[in-house]
């Protein structure tokens, strides 16, 4: 049993040599080797080396199924914003970086010249007054001045006529847009088939009367009015204001055969003045008087309403039936001027009366100042809007009289401008 042992010892002992043999012989060569190296290349030569690392690989059969990492799919990349950024960006972030402001486009030159500014389109409105100027016209003056015509793209032209029963005349034929007039008398005109229509009021209460000579009262106050020369103006004044007046003061309707009439126009002044009349018919109560009186006739005031004459408009603003549809837009916007024109008179009397002096200087006078605090009071505020019943009354009453003929409807009386066209 000793022999293999040995045998076993000595092939061993044998292999071991002969690896010592094959190292001892390995590292002679090489240090053979190193003594015969081959001399570095030159610096200026350069050498292009590309060293790829593959990389590393892991095998996960290899490892343990304790040791091996999930294997995680990342979805392909989307292009653009994707469909939870704009969720994203409804919530506030402190640390959201601010955007930057687009750069404005300034332009570096201008080739065209800019169009001008082309100024809305005016209509131009003549409007005939039935007097010279005077306050009572304050609503058409303080609309001209303080520009609400200019505002609503209107020129507005005010005419004095050359006699006071002209602007009617006018108006029929078609001369002028507009005329300036009575309720009576517009009651006779439409009767007499002239074709004018009330379409605003500038006084809305009476400013008519007869004036007579202080010197002619007696010493109980009462006038004796028969036989007495009267001077009037117009139609209006003498079939309508002065045979009404008549007749409540003497009794008969037949008043107007009892007393002398005289045409008198714009000469009212100087017949009162140089005693030619007794007394006249007028339609600015408020004035005529006290310009009387500083030329030292005086004389004594019958208000009409106050003997038999219903209430009425004093002072109205007329247009030609047949012209009206034409020119109803440019006529609504002039309407609506006096109504801002008349409240800020009333809002501002003292102003308005000031501006009224500048404006004409004809007006800055004692009988005006006295007589603005009396007009003021009776400006329509309301100037399109119509009373029916006031002048469905003035119809009846001028029916009864024999005045008229045949009773008028009230749509060819009067509109209202302020509402749909009738």
């Amino acid at each position: 049993m000793a022999k293999p042992h040995r045998r076993c010892m000595a092939r061993a002992l044998a292999g071991t040599i002969a690896i010592l043999a094959v190292s001892l012989s390995l590292q002679l060569v090489a240090d053979a080797d190193r003594e015969a190296a081959l001399p570095a290349p030159p610096l200026e030569l350069e050498l292009e080396s590309i060293v790829k690392v593959p990389p590393e690989l892991r095998d996960t059969e290899t490892l343990a199924p304790s040791e091996a990492a999930a294997v995680v799919e990342v979805p392909p990349a989307v292009e653009g914003r994707g469909v939870l950024a704009p969720l994203l960006e409804d919530e506030p972030s402190g640390q959201q970086e601010p955007r930057a402001e687009p750069a404005a486009e300034v332009p570096s030159m201008v080739s065209v010249p800019a169009e001008p500014i082309v100024p809305p389109p005016t209509t131009r409105l003549t409007v005939t007054l039935d007097w010279y100027l005077n306050p009572q016209h304050a609503a058409l003056l303080v609309a001209r001045e303080r520009g609400m015509f200019a505002r609503r793209g209107l020129d507005v032209a005010l005419i004095a006529p050359a006699d006071p029963s002209v602007p009617a005349k006018l108006l029929a034929a078609g001369r002028t847009d507009l005329a300036l007039g009575r309720q009576p008398q517009l009651h006779l005109l439409v009767d007499k088939g002239m074709p004018v229509v009330r379409v605003a009021t500038l006084i809305a209460t009476p400013v008519s009367g007869l004036l007579v000579s202080d010197a002619l009262g007696s010493d109980s106050g009462e006038i004796p009015l028969e036989g007495l020369r009267i001077g009037v103006t117009d139609g209006d004044g003498r079939d309508v204001v002065l045979a009404s007046m008549l007749t409540e003061l003497l009794g008969t309707a037949m008043g107007l055969e009892l007393v002398e009439l005289e045409e008198v126009g714009y000469s009212a002044l100087a017949a009162m003045r140089e005693q030619r009349v007794d007394g006249l018919v007028m339609h600015h109560r408020f004035l005529l008087p006290r310009q009387l009186a500083d030329e030292g006739v005086m004389t004594r005031t019958l208000p009409s309403e106050a003997y038999g004459l219903p209430a009425h408009d004093g002072l109205i603003l007329m247009a030609n039936r047949d012209r009206l549809n034409g020119k109803r837009d440019a006529v609504r916007r002039l309407v609506s001027a006096l109504e801002e024109a008349a409240l800020w008179i009333v809002n501002h009397p003292h102003e308005a009366w000031q501006l009224l002096e500048t404006a004409e200087p004809a007006l800055a006078d004692h009988t005006g100042r006295d007589a603005w605090n009396d007009i003021v009071p009776r400006l329509a505020l309301q100037p399109a809007a119509v009373d029916r019943g006031r002048y469905l009354r003035f119809e009846q009453f001028l029916l009864e009289a024999g005045v008229v003929e045949t009773a008028t409807p009230l749509e060819r009386l009067a509109v209202d401008l302020g509402t749909t066209a009738p």
